[in-house]
Parts: structure tokens; C-alpha cells; sequence
């Protein structure tokens, strides 16, 4: 847009300067034409009558008058010249301050850009602050942005920007600046504040702001905010330094949030390693994903009535070349912030469904997955395609999600759920009872399965307010016509206690810990000759 309008202002400026021109010829040749005319006209007639007949052609007076005449067009084209020098000058400036404005604010949403934040963040820098004041820098990234983008298109991404812009400049106080840095990147300096106490507030004032949700394009977008802060002169006094520590708190702020939609977080000393780490992690993980190092380990399932094994649930691990041994919620939540998810998802669900077809037929897989690949409308189609290769029936397939994920986006959740269901997918909710946990989601969502959180589980024989939860859960979800799986078994008493209170089936190391895949068919093996032995001793005995 930018370069449209620099382009149509060059273009006025060519047409502006052509009728300049032209009037200037237009001036000079009325002012010969009339010259020459009343130089004629003196020559024709007399215009001064003299005596005598030896009079000149052109008398000293008509000479006199037509330099005057000349003169006083000359005075006139003049006076024209320097009205349009003054009206030009006007037009040059206008126009000087339409390109500085263009060169240094953010087309879309009118604020300051990089350069004009880099400017201020320079000047700000080289004028500390009094000693118990501070300069704050606070770098912002939206989250849920991109998804916005990609499931309603730009159009109602950049109608969010604009809301966004609007928000935080309304926020802030007067001197202070707040910058569009490009896509979903923010910037606010807020220059003699009162230190950590006046940053906490105004990252605070942020979060208040974007906690209403934005009303773009006919819907409710909910838009959460990953900020990182620095001070000068605390963190630094030079302005590379000061954005370079801010942006390492940004990444420790935007980690935070599958805890929460929107989180700040201050630089800290060793931010320096973790971000060197977290890069690292990237990399490697975007490698592991193309070649195919990323694998599923299946857990048991069983049925709590005699310990029988009903399913694996698939449990994504990785080894990093160089970090170890990586905990899945930490590259899991690395692939939703680089948008490595959906291939990453695409990979095991393949692997873990090419394993399962190898299983007994009474035996299930269980999957998590992302509220982030339910955005995309070609989910559906890509499990079909998945299972279809395996020849894995879509009965044997369990998808499990959890109520935090689910809340990203209720509706398209639900649409791409029950297609799914509708292919004969089973799904679960997971870790119920935590977080968000709602009736509202329950009636809406209609899971085939609840999984009682761990938490419940662990404090079962010990608390009586978990075990009157656990309690609580099972029934409703009894009552809805759910199964009902329990998380985190360790201990036969926690398993007689699930049993007797109605609970289904049992997850945890009390049955197992997660395995390789070439391990479950020496489990699933096993217990099948220790049936095929229980059944020849009831045999014999009956």
C-alpha cells in the first residue's frame, strides 16, 4: 500500500510541475503578444498627435508607453512566479512530511515502524533516566494470530491489527511510544518510568486490554499477548543490547502460553543460554521431523475389570543429537510456536497407525493431538488418507484432546470433530477436571471417552475431596454415556478404588510404562498365552 501512494504521489508531482510550465509559457507569450500588439497599434495610428510633417513613425511618448506597458507585465509575470514559488514551497513540504510519514509509520495501522521505534529507542537511550528511574522496552508477539490468518484470511487478520494497534495506543501514556514492528510483532518504550513496578503495570494495562475479545469479520476472536521486558540502564545501555534482551524474554513469555492466553516476563541472567538452547532445539527438531527420528511409544490401556489390555495409547519421544533426551510437552509446544505441528502430527499419526494395524483387531490406539491442527479443514481428510494407507479401521482409531485445546476455538473444533466421528473416529476429552473444564463443553462436544486427570488420581487414597471428584466424574460421565478412563494408576489401591467407584479402564505404570513399538507384541504376546494358560487351568479344575 505504502508503494502505491509514494507511486501516485510521484505521478502528481509530474503532472503539477507540466501545468507549472505550461502557465509560465502561457504568461510570457500573453505578455509578448500584448507588447507587440500595442507596439503595432503605436506604429499604425498616432497615438500622440504631433505637428509637422516630418513627425517620427513612433513618438518618444509612444515609446515610453509601451515600456511601461512592459514593464508592468513583466512586474505581473513576476508577482505570478512567486505565488507559485510560495504555493510550491508549500506543495514540497506537504509533501516531505507525507514521505517522512509513509518512511516511518506502519501503512496498515497508522503507528510508528521499526525505523521510528529504532529512532526513539536510540534517542531514549542516549538521555538516561534519573536514578530511580528506568527506560522500559516491552516487545509483544500476539498469539493465536496466525490461526486467525490462516483459517479467516488477511483481510480479517489485518482487521484484528487494527483493533490491536487501537488498544495499546489508548494505553499508554503521553511521550511514551507504541510501534508495529511487522505481522504480529508490537513494541512499547515508555521512557522515565518508575522501574519493575511501573513495567509490571503497564505489561499488566496490556494484557487487561487484549483480554476483551476482538470483534473481526463477524466473529469473536480471543487474541492473547507473549511480552518480554527490559530496562535501561539495569539491563543494558546501548539499544541492540536492550532489544536483544527483551526479545529472549519475549521467547520465555511466549512459552508460557499453553498456561495461560497472555504472559510477561522480565529478562533474567541465563536467558542467554536458554534462547542459544531453544535455537538449537528448533533446528534439530525441524530435522528430526524431515528424517523421520521423531517416534511414538505406546503406554497400555486396560480394562479395569481383570487387568486386560485394551489399547496403547501413542506418546511422541525424541533424542536430540545434542541436547539428550527432549520431554514431549517441551518440543511438542516448540513445533505449535514454530508451526511444525501439523507435519509433526502427520508423522507419528502415521508411524503409530501402521503399528496398530499389526495388532489384534480388539486391540485400539489411542492419539493426542493439537487444538492447533483441528484449524486446519483438511484434518478430516488427511486421517482418512492416514488410516486408509495403514488399513487401520476407523474404529480401532481413538483422538484425544484436551479441554485447553479445545477452547482455542470451540466451533471450528467441534466441526472438524465431528467429521472425524463421523468417519467412526472415537474421541476423547483429556485431562478432564482441570483447567477449563465445563458442562457447557461436555454437552457441546459429546466425547466418546473422559480421561480423569492424574492430579485426581494421585490424591485419591489420601484426600477425601479428590476422591469425592473422581467420584463425581465418573457419574457424569457415566450419565452422558462416556467411558471413563483414569490417568496416572501406580498402585493396586488406587486401582480397586477406581474399580469400585465405576471407572472403566486404567492408565499408568501400575500397567506399564510407555514402549517400543516392536515391545507391544511381546506384551500383547504374553498376555495372550497367560489367558490361553488361565483358561486351561479353569478347564481343568472345572
Amino acid at each position: 500500500m505504502g508503494a502505491l501512494l509514494r507511486k501516485a504521489l510521484r505521478m502528481t508531482r509530474f503532472w503539477a510541475a507540466m501545468v507549472r510550465h505550461r502557465l509560465k509559457l502561457l504568461d510570457g507569450s500573453v505578455l509578448a503578444v500584448v507588447t507587440a500588439l500595442v507596439a503595432f497599434y503605436c506604429f499604425e495610428v498616432d497615438v500622440f498627435e504631433t505637428e509637422g510633417e516630418g513627425a517620427p513613425p513612433i513618438t518618444t511618448n509612444e515609446v515610453l508607453l509601451i515600456a511601461a506597458l512592459f514593464c508592468a507585465g513583466l512586474v505581473i509575470f513576476a508577482l505570478r512566479r512567486l505565488a507559485e514559488a510560495k504555493r510550491e514551497t508549500k506543495r514540497r513540504i506537504v509533501a516531505e512530511q507525507e514521505a517522512r510519514n509513509l518512511a516511518l509509520h506502519d501503512a496498515l495501522t497508522g503507528l510508528p515502524n521499526r525505523r521510528a521505534f529504532d529512532d526513539a529507542l536510540a534517542i531514549a537511550v542516549a538521555s538516561p533516566p534519573s536514578l530511580d528511574a528506568a527506560h522500559i522496552l516491552l516487545m509483544m508477539d500476539l498469539n493465536g494470530f496466525k490461526r486467525i490468518n490462516d483459517v479467516y484470511g488477511h483481510g480479517v487478520g489485518d482487521e484484528v491489527l487494527l483493533h490491536v494497534g487501537g488498544r495499546l495506543a489508548r494505553i499508554i501514556r503521553g511521550g511514551d511510544v507504541v510501534a508495529r514492528l511487522g505481522g504480529d510483532e508490537f513494541a512499547i518504550l515508555a521512557t522515565h518510568a518508575a522501574g519493575v513496578e511501573a513495567a509490571t503495570g503497564l505489561a499488566q494495562r496490556v494484557m487487561d486490554a487484549l483480554e476483551v475479545p476482538v470483534s473481526a469479520g463477524g466473529t469473536e476472536h480471543r487474541v492473547g499477548v507473549a511480552i518480554g521486558i527490559a530496562l535501561t540502564p539495569q539491563d543494558g545501555m546501548d539499544a541492540a543490547e536492550l532489544r536483544n534482551k527483551a526479545d529472549k524474554a519475549l521467547y520465555r513469555a511466549k512459552e508460557e502460553k499453553h498456561r495461560s492466553p497472555s504472559a510477561a516476563r522480565f529478562f533474567e541472567e541465563g536467558m542467554d543460554a536458554q534462547a542459544r538452547e531453544r535455537d538449537t532445539l528448533e533446528r534439530e527438531l525441524c530435522l528430526a521431523i524431515s528424517e523421520r527420528t521423531v517416534r511414538p511409544f505406546y503406554q497400555p490401556l486396560v480394562s479395569l475389570d481383570g487387568n486386560r489390555i485394551i489399547g496403547f495409547e501413542a506418546l511422541a519421544r525424541w533424542t536430540s543429537p545434542t541436547l539428550g533426551e527432549v520431554k514431549p510437552e517441551r518440543f511438542i509446544a516448540v513445533a505449535e510456536d514454530t508451526g511444525f505441528i501439523t507435519d509433526l502430527t502427520q508423522l507419528l499419526l502415521e508411524q503409530a497407525c501402521h503399528q496398530a494395524a499389526t495388532w489384534p483387531s480388539d486391540v485400539t490406539l489411542s492419539f493426542n493431538i493439537s487444538g492447533f491442527v483441528l484449524q486446519d479443514p483438511l484434518f478430516g481428510l488427511t486421517v482418512l488418507k492416514i488410516l486408509t494407507d495403514a488399513k487401520l479401521l476407523p474404529q480401532r482409531l481413538e483422538l484425544e484432546i484436551t479441554e485447553s485445546a479445545l477452547v482455542r476455538d470451540l466451533d471450528a473444533a467441534v466441526r472438524a470433530l465431528d467429521q472425524l466421528r463421523g468417519m467412526g473416529v472415537r474421541i476423547a476429552l483429556d485431562d478432564f477436571g482441570t483447567g477449563y473444564s465445563s458442562l457447557y463443553h461436555l454437552r457441546v462436544f459429546r466425547p466418546d471417552k473422559i480421561k480423569i486427570d492424574r492430579s485426581f488420581v494421585d490424591e485419591i487414597e489420601r484426600d477425601a475431596g479428590s476422591a469425592a471428584i473422581v467420584r463425581g466424574l465418573i457419574g457424569l460421565g457415566s450419565g452422558l454415556g462416556a467411558q471413563i478412563t483414569a490417568e496416572g494408576v501406580e498402585t493396586q489401591a488406587q486401582r480397586n478404588l477406581l474399580w469400585a467407584h465405576g471407572c472403566d479402564q486404567g492408565q499408568g505404570f501400575l500397567f506399564g510404562e510407555a514402549l517400543a513399538a516392536e515391545e507391544t507384541h511381546r506384551l500383547i504376546s504374553a498376555e495372550y498365552h497367560l489367558q490361553r494358560s488361565t483358561l486351561k487351568r479353569e478347564e481343568a479344575t472345572g
